[in-house]
């Protein structure tokens, strides 16, 4: 099989691949907190033996013994990673919406006790009048989770974080940053979790304020995906038709021979 194969395969999956990831950052463009994907390529190159001799050797005869230097490279995605940067944010009105300005993430703890990392500050009570998110996951404070008084009227989060009701302090919300937010994955809901293997070193954050009555939207600029989105469909076909033309010469090459001999 010819490299020409081999570049076109590595290529065509490298698309589909990138074309996935981009799909994912669309479908999650109006998510509330989401961070969208980013990805990285390399090329593989193979080298042969008289790449590596550039001139003739003079002493011997004046016609360089070696082809020109032939390097083919056969692209492929090394690794994603997830951008974390600041979406922007919209008013909702509700006084359990609250959104982080600046780094940092809310804790939450699920069911099962764990407790995962977010952006997305969708609030409401439960029936212990703690603050949970749409999954049902507390809203950890300072001292664990925050629950407000049955009857209250009134509730009000500064932008410090304290959690006030008919203003009486009740709770502070717990922001953390991360020494490395690289090491978190995507777990689903829109948490976040260390990977495996991985501490995730906490930090108290120095520049972040919390905004009650605003969430943050996704970092998704949707007119950049879709160029993206439309530059891989094109590679991707282009790939493709190296692939069917390697195919075309390889079978040419085989029919002339076999009637050669």
């Amino acid at each position: 099989m010819q490299s020409s194969m081999f570049s076109g395969l590595f290529g065509a999956l490298t698309s589909e691949h990138r074309l996935d990831i981009i799909a994912n950052n669309l479908a999650n463009a109006n998510t509330t907190g989401f961070k969208r994907e980013k990805y990285t390529f390399e090329d593989t190159f193979v080298a042969y033996a008289h790449d590596r001799i550039m001139e003739p050797s003079l002493d011997i005869r004046q016609k360089k013994l070696f082809p020109e230097p032939e390097i083919m490279a056969r692209p492929r995605i090394a690794g994603y990673e997830t951008d974390f940067t600041q979406g922007g944010l919209k008013p909702t009105g509700s006084k359990m919406d609250i959104a982080i300005q600046g780094p940092g993430f809310f804790k939450v703890q699920g069911g099962d006790g764990a407790e995962y990392y977010t952006r997305n500050g969708n609030l409401h009570k439960n029936l212990d009048g703690e603050l949970v998110n749409a999954r049902g996951d507390r809203l950890m404070g300072e001292g664990g989770p925050i629950a407000l008084p049955e009857n209250a009227a009134d509730v009000e989060i500064g932008p410090n974080g304290q959690v006030f009701a008919d203003n009486v302090l009740v709770g502070q919300v717990q922001i953390v940053e991360l020494e490395d937010p690289q090491v978190l994955e995507k777990f689903g809901d829109n948490l976040f979790r260390a990977r495996d293997g991985q501490a995730a070193v906490e930090q108290d954050p120095t520049e972040t304020q919390i905004a009650q009555g605003f969430l943050e939207a996704s970092n998704i600029n949707v007119v950049e995906e879709m160029v993206n989105m439309i530059e891989t469909q094109r590679a991707f076909e282009a790939y493709g038709k190296v692939i069917s033309q390697t195919n075309d010469t390889d079978t040419m090459a085989i029919q002339r021979v076999g009637k050669a001999l």
